[in-house]
This record gives structure tokens, sequence and C-alpha cells, in this order.
């Protein structure tokens, strides 16, 4: 009232005045804690991610008992196009309560987080008061979209920022520089998603739970696409009063041979311009040469149809060695697109005594192929080979696909003996394959993405695989459909895998000690 109002402090502090009034102090949603509706709608938005679901659901179930829990702070991370977003929608809409998103991509001055102080001109609140004011109750769902993308620079660190938002225990209490009033914080719950765990910066890891979204396996993306994406796309390409079907090998075939990643984006993508093309023959065939045709009522989609609509297939899926070989042994790699095989190829040469390794091998793979002929030379008895077997040679290991740059700690068994097989002489089974790195005394240690490298297995012909025995607990949490057809082994030792690698094909055939 004393400010003159042409002063231009009287537009300050009626900006202040108005956003301490928007913003919520005490309105609140009232929280749906049924635990069936919950696991109805995540069922409904989501197939697959059991475990973020079943996190979930534990949560509301403690929410049923103590009414008021603070410190769940959940972080989803995977892959673009795995749900991490929608999943967070979802919790919003199962819950009852109102939904904010804010996008951290590109934040870099820790202003847009704490909000500016009044004395600058044009200051404002940070992102969260702002999210508040929109979410108009106190106990909102925010959440925090990339937030292993935020940067820093000489205006201050946003990630540093955000602890004091992200901690249980300080944010009921947040300070923003702009209303320079405490908040209240401990109600909202906040969901973060990032792509990739290692960008968060740690302290920030530490006050969050972190919960991994790997991808979806390719029965599980059919699913989607049959559940979700078909019936979404065919509404919006105005083809919802036809009968469109698309049969399961046709996704199949748009799945492994025109996409490659580990979300259902370019699947999306690729369903769609299926649909468009089907479109354009609808109207096309409806008026040729000025006459009005009958339209087709049905349209079935064939993996010919996919060919003639989509063109050639994108990608190639490496398929097992029709030929037992001597110094070729097959291996499983993970990739963020899902599982691959990667064949291991060893040759031996008259020269000085060196290791060649190519294929673009990263240091972890250099190292596990030093250890593998480390390993051979310290026990060549034990493994009925010439204890100068390596006298004057050079020895070659080549990873093919060369163009691919590959790296990873599970390469260390096949190389080993792939390296084996060479100096033997003896032809290693091509329908065996094997992950696992190896100690200089012989040990398989565990590897990580067994469910995406036995599928890769199954799709690529597989029967047999062996795995490191540390892995033996993590096949319970495989679905069967995957284990389905396989013969697992686990390993303690290499010298464990050589009845398998170098039994003949009707010992092979007749082993009935199959782990499944």
């Amino acid at each position: 009232k004393k400010t003159p109002s042409s002063s231009p402090e009287a537009t300050v502090l009626r900006n202040y005045l108005d956003w301490i009034l928007d913003v919520p102090w005490h309105n609140r949603t009232k929280d749906n804690l049924d635990i069936k509706n919950v696991r109805t709608i995540l069922d409904e938005d989501h197939y697959g991610l059991d475990k973020p679901k079943e996190r979930i659901v534990e949560h509301i179930a403690v929410l049923n008992l103590v009414k008021n829990m603070r410190g769940q702070i959940l972080c989803f991370v995977g892959p673009p196009g795995v749900g991490k977003t929608s999943l967070g929608k979802s919790i919003a809409r199962a819950l009852g309560r109102n939904f904010v998103r804010i996008s951290l991509g590109g934040v870099r001055d820790e202003a847009e987080i704490r909000g500016h102080r009044r004395t600058y001109i044009g200051s404002m609140p940070g992102k969260i008061i702002q999210s508040m004011k929109r979410a108009k109750t106190i106990n909102p769902v925010i959440l925090l979209d990339e937030i292993d993308k935020m940067s820093m620079d000489f205006r201050g660190d946003p990630s540093s920022a955000m602890l004091e938002v992200l901690d249980p225990e300080q944010n009921h209490t947040f300070n923003d520089h702009y209303l320079d009033v405490d908040y209240d914080l401990s109600q909202v719950m906040f969901i973060t998603t990032a792509n990739v765990r290692y960008n968060i910066p740690l302290p920030l890891q530490d006050r969050m739970e972190i919960i991994e979204l790997p991808g979806y396996l390719e029965h599980e993306k059919t699913e989607i696409a049959k559940r979700h994406i078909i019936p979404k796309q065919i509404k919006a390409h105005g083809l919802d009063k036809l009968k469109v079907d698309f049969k399961d090998d046709a996704l199949n075939k748009i799945t492994m041979e025109y996409t490659r990643e580990a979300g259902v984006r370019n699947l999306e993508r690729e369903i769609s311009s299926v649909l468009r093309k089907t479109a354009k023959e609808i109207v096309v065939s409806q008026s040729t040469n000025g006459k009005t045709k009958a339209v087709k009522k049905s349209f079935i989609i064939d993996p010919a149809i996919i060919e003639k609509f989509l063109g050639v297939p994108r990608y190639r899926r490496q398929k097992a060695e029709k030929e037992m070989r001597v110094g070729s042994i097959t291996g499983l790699a993970w990739t963020s697109v899902g599982g691959e095989i990667l064949q291991v190829d060893a040759t031996i040469m008259n020269g000085s005594e060196k290791l060649i390794l190519t294929g673009q091998l990263g240091n972890v793979m250099k190292e596990s192929a030093q250890a593998a002929l480390s390993y051979l030379r310290s026990n060549a008895k034990e493994f009925g080979l010439n204890t100068n077997f390596a006298k004057n040679k050079e020895i070659h290991i080549h990873l093919p696909e060369g163009a691919i740059p590959k790296d990873g700690p599970s390469a260390g068994i096949t190389m080993a003996l792939a390296l084996y097989s060479a100096f033997s002489g003896k032809p290693a089974n091509n329908n065996v394959a094997m992950t696992g790195e190896i100690t200089l005394r012989g040990k398989v240690l565990a590897i990580g993405g067994l469910n995406e490298k036995l599928l890769a297995a199954r799709r690529s012909g597989i029967t047999t695989v062996l795995i490191p025995k540390e892995n033996e607990k993590d096949l319970s949490e495989i679905k069967d459909a995957v284990k389905e057809g396989l013969r697992i082994i686990p390993l303690a030792t290499i010298k464990e895998a050589l009845p398998y690698v170098f039994e003949s094909r009707k010992k092979n055939s007749n082993n009935k000690k199959a782990k499944k």
C-alpha cells in the first residue's frame, strides 16, 4: 500500500506476493492406496517391467500402513524408449496424484533449480517451485526427466543444487532464493529418470533408489506391439473401422530385421509406416480413373507385406557357424540393444613370439586375451599341450565385424578355448556358446546381461550355453520362455568346459544332464 504504483519496487513486491499466494501450502489430493487398483493400472499401461512394478506396489503397500512415508526417491535408469517417463505417469494415475514433469536436459545454471534472488531484474523462482505452482497440491508426483543430462558452467553446478531437493532429510525445509522462505517438499513423490547410471553424480546417486529398466526382449516387444502400439496407431491412421490383422511373424520380422533398439520407439515408427502405406493403398483404390470402387474391409499384414512396404531388411542377425572349425569359438555378448553372438577366431603362424589382437577390442578384452594365453602356458601339461607350444609362434586373435568396437569383462573363457582349439587342433562344437571372465588360476567369474545373452543364443540356433557357476542363481529370475530348448551348464573352472566344447556331436545330443 505504501509503495507508489509507479515505482519499480511495486511490481517486484506484487510479483513476489503473487508467487507466495499461488504456491500450494496446504492443498493435497487424497491418495488411492488400493493395491489391486495400482496393479491393474500398471499392467494396463505397461507389459513386462516386473521388478519396477513390484517395487512400486511395495511402496504403496507401506503407504497403506504408515500413511506418510518420507525418503522414497526412485530413479529409473535405462535406454531410450523403454517406458521410464510413462511409468512415472502411471504411478501418478494409480495414486490419484497430480503429475508434473520437469526436463533437466541442458540445465546448467544453479538458479534454474534454486531460483534467482529478488535483487536481479527478471528474477523468478526455480523449476521446483514453478512445478509446485503447476501441481496446485503439496503432494504431487514430480518426474525429473534426464537427470544425467544436467551440465555445469561458471554459473554454478545445478546437480549440487538438486542434492537438497532429493535429500529426504533436508527437503522439508527447501529454501528457494526467490521465495526466501522454507518450503516443505517432503510430501512430494520424486521420480527421476536417466539413460546412463554412470553420468549421474555420485552424491545424487546416494540419495536415490536406482531401478534398472534394461530394455525389452523380442517376445516382449511383440506383445507390447499387439497390446498397445497397434491399437493406438490403427486409430491414429483412421483405420479403426477396418479389420487390420498383424501376424506374429510379421511383427517378429519388424522387430528383428528393421529395428535394433532396447525400447520400442523405432518399432512404433515402423508399424506407423506400414499403416500409412496401407491407408494410401485404400485411398488410391477408392477412386481409380474417377470411378469409386468397393473398399476392402480387412487387411492381413504378413512378412511379405512388411518387406514390400519397408524395403530390404536393415539389420541381419548373426547365426552360429554351420560347421565345426579349429580355433573358432562362439561367445555371447551384451549390447545396449540386446544380446548378440560373437565369433572368436584364433590362428597360429611361425614367427616371433607375439600376440596380435584385432577387431577393435577395448582394453578389458585385450587383457582377457593375455590372461587366457598366460593361463594356457602355465597349465600346458594339464591341457595335454607341449610345454613349449607357443615357442616361435605368432598368435593372432580376431573378432569379426572389426568396424564395431568391442569391450567388456565376459570374453575370457571364449578366448582361452579358442587358443586351446588352435594349439591342440581340436575342432570346437558349433552349437555351443559361452560367456564368462577368467582368472590366471582358471576360475570363471560372474557376468551380467544373462537374460539377453541366453535369448541371443536361442535366436542363433545354439543349443548348449556355458555360464559361470556364480550366475546359476540368476536362472531362477529368467523366464521359462527364454530358457526353453537351451541346455545351460554352469562352470566353476575352464577345464569343466572342455567336455562340452570338444565332445562329439553324437555324445552332445545324447547327454541328458540339461539344466532347464
